[in-house]
């Protein structure tokens, strides 16, 4: 008598831990926005804002994972219910970590707003943006729908972005050699399309994530990457 009890415990605890990680990405997704909006519309209180809400997102991690490892605790889930609740965990801390790189983005544009701005940067660097959060939208709808081929075109679409931040790369290259006074300006903002770029791999790692959980096994081909660019490395903000 006390099995239906239990499952229905655990589907209850499981849906709360699942509102809280869709709530935190729907923070990630509007930091990934105006993080760009901020930079393109050059509004540097809205960089600080995304500064300041990704306390937020953090604290909407660590309450994610304690409440995923209650559950393991209290509820022994089956082999099944485990993957689905470490999924969860996967899921978070790769939202946790695009988040940083939003707010790597509005730190570099809280300088930028004061510089003399490079002419269509800040809007291809917004449309890559878009991209990045438009991936992220699918990813997550691809999670609760348990739809792995949503999952697989949003594995797929990490290559479009890699293309644009190759192409972002040559340009800023580019203006630095046309005129050395862009160099400092062209190195935040090539900084900021690898902050973007890097999000598509947390996001593609998610959509991953996803695979697994619908067909019980990772994507056994390489990741499709376009990124051919040489890799500069920025410490974690």
């Amino acid at each position: 008598m006390s099995k239906p009890h239990i499952t229905s415990a655990y589907d209850r605890d499981l849906e709360a831990v699942q509102a809280h990680l869709m709530k935190m990405g729907g923070l990630v997704e509007a930091a990934i926005i105006d993080a760009a909006n901020s930079l393109e519309t050059r509004d540097e209180d809205l960089a600080e804002q995304v500064r300041r809400n990704d306390r937020q997102i953090d604290e909407m991690e660590t309450r994610v994972n304690e409440e995923a490892a209650r559950l393991i605790a209290l509820r022994a889930p089956t082999a099944v219910d485990l993957r689905t609740v470490l999924t969860v965990m996967k899921i978070s801390n790769n939202l946790e970590r695009v988040g940083d790189y939003a707010k790597n983005m509005a730190k570099r544009t809280s300088v930028l707003v004061h510089m003399t701005p490079i002419e269509g940067s800040a809007s291809d660097i917004r449309r890559m943006a878009k991209s990045v959060e438009l991936m992220l939208k699918d990813a997550l709808d691809a999670y609760i729908q348990r739809d792995g081929a949503l999952a697989e075109d949003v594995r797929l679409r990490d290559r479009e972005v890699d293309q644009m931040y190759n192409a972002l790369f040559r340009q800023f290259l580019t203006y630095m050699m046309e005129d050395p006074r862009h160099i400092t300006g062209c190195m935040h903002l090539h900084f900021i399309a690898k902050n973007i770029e890097r999000m598509g791999d947390h996001v593609t790692s998610i959509a991953e994530q996803v695979i697994y959980l619908v067909t019980g096994e990772m994507p056994d081909d390489a990741r499709p990457k376009g990124d051919k660019t040489p890799y500069m490395a920025e410490p974690r903000g």
